[in-house]
């Protein structure tokens, strides 16, 4: 698999990540607004605990001081490393100016489109 790009846009935010196959394991980039690196998260799958025939993620992430992109970092990495069953890094850098509550929000479910989008095209590449 090469790597590729999903970007969202909804109204005034574009969030876009660059997906990157690193040998078994995946890293996305993750910017929008002023690019820069806020948060790192890694999610490797395990067994889950309620269900052992089922797939869950453990992650571990690292925060800059004052950012708050821990939040989207985790819920990816997490989610991708139970939906593709490898181990996923994301890398995360998301600024705008004078964001209200909302903006936030609708920036988390932007994230969380972009990670449903990663994964179609992944699974996708592999029945191929």
């Amino acid at each position: 698999m090469k790597s590729f790009d999903v970007v969202q846009k909804v109204g005034e935010f574009e969030v876009s990540a660059r997906v990157v196959p690193v040998g078994a394991d995946l890293l996305v980039i993750l910017t929008g607004g002023r690019a820069h690196i806020g948060a790192v998260a890694i999610a490797q799958p395990r067994p889950s605990i309620s269900d052992a025939g089922a797939i869950s993620s453990t992650s571990s992430v690292f925060t800059r001081v004052g950012h708050k992109e821990d939040v989207v970092s985790r819920a990816m990495s997490e989610e991708l490393s139970k939906a593709l069953n490898m181990v996923v890094t994301v890398v995360a850098g998301l600024h705008w100016d004078n964001l209200k509550a909302e903006d936030i929000g609708l920036i988390v479910e932007i994230c969380g489109t972009i990670s449903k989008g990663i994964i179609a095209v992944i699974k996708e590449a592999v029945e191929a």
